[in-house]
């Protein structure tokens, strides 16, 4: 799998529509990426979401080399991973996104499976 580096335009304003659309409940999908550009989410079936919390079931998800990681929101408008987000990331994927309230597209961040910051290119 190459080096995700970057995230389609297209992709990134729909998981912040997406997030404005659940709240105050959290939103959460799967990453695909394809040659090192997140360019599509993939719901995943039985995701329980409340105002805490994205429950994912991904026992659920078939097995997919495209599949990066994951993306979620955060009703508090505080896009730091919390310890929850911090277990899932080392659990699955390599790259995670959190979109904070007012899900603009400046309040948002990208995460390594560390829990390390990363930057993102937004690309057309």
């Amino acid at each position: 799998m190459k080096r995700v580096e970057a995230i389609a335009r297209k992709t990134l304003r729909m998981i912040l529509e997406a997030s404005r659309d659940m709240y105050p409940r959290e939103f959460g999908a799967v990453l695909r990426a394809d040659e090192g550009t997140i360019d599509e989410i993939l719901l995943v079936p039985g995701t329980i979401s409340g105002k805490h919390h994205a429950l994912f079931q991904l026992h659920t998800l078939p097995a997919d080399f495209a599949v990066v990681g994951t993306v979620h929101s955060h009703p508090s408008g505080v896009f730091e991973p919390s310890d929850q987000d911090l277990a899932l990331f080392s659990k699955f994927g390599g790259i995670h996104l959190i979109a904070g309230y007012p899900y603009t597209e400046e309040t948002w961040a990208a995460w390594t499976n560390k829990g390390v910051r990363i930057p993102l290119k937004v690309v057309p």
